[in-house]
């Protein structure tokens, strides 16, 4: 949202992004990975409300940011031989197959196959992971769409499939 106000509060150790939006109610989150700490609030609000507003939420925020800093994460990726990916929560090992052709992946069993040229920068062999993956949601989305749509007397004119950091889902109404 353009024109929005941002300020910092720093409370208790935590540092706390503020801003001020043309909306009416405040709205704490804690954010992963590292625990970032935001206060969406409307414009009218004093920065002091908001400090003790934080102060009286500190043991929230503080509890919320040890439940991050202790989860479990899981390694980065580097798209090697015999590196672990998921998909559709079940393990499957990645088998490199350099071939001058254009990347494709396959499944094969218990085996992801990625074929990518020779040399390909860990950028290009994600790439074609991620590819993969929107591949197999827009298939099985299509297909439950399609399931659903008479049950649900709707008609859907597009599934449409990106990567998203937070919000993991939604739909529009007004475009079904």
């Amino acid at each position: 949202m353009t024109g929005d106000i941002t300020e910092h509060l720093h409370l208790g150790g935590i540092d706390i992004n503020v801003v001020f939006k043309d909306i009416k109610n405040v709205h704490l989150g804690v954010y992963p990975p590292d625990g970032r700490v935001r206060i969406a609030a409307p414009a009218r609000t004093s920065l002091e409300a908001l400090r003790a507003f934080a102060a009286s939420r500190l043991p929230w925020i503080k509890h919320q940011r040890l439940k991050f800093h202790e989860q479990a994460r899981k390694t980065p990726r580097e798209y090697l031989d015999r590196e672990s990916h998921y998909l559709w929560g079940r393990r499957y090992l990645l088998e490199i197959d350099e071939q001058d052709a254009a990347p494709a992946v396959t499944l094969q069993y218990r085996t992801l196959v990625l074929r990518i040229r020779p040399g390909a920068s860990e950028e290009t062999r994600e790439a074609a992971m991620a590819a993969c993956y929107r591949r197999q949601v827009r298939t099985v989305a299509s297909r439950l769409v399609r399931e659903w749509e008479p049950t649900l007397g709707v008609a859907v004119n597009r599934v449409f499939v990106q990567r998203m950091k937070t919000r993991w889902g939604s739909c529009n109404p007004s475009q079904v």
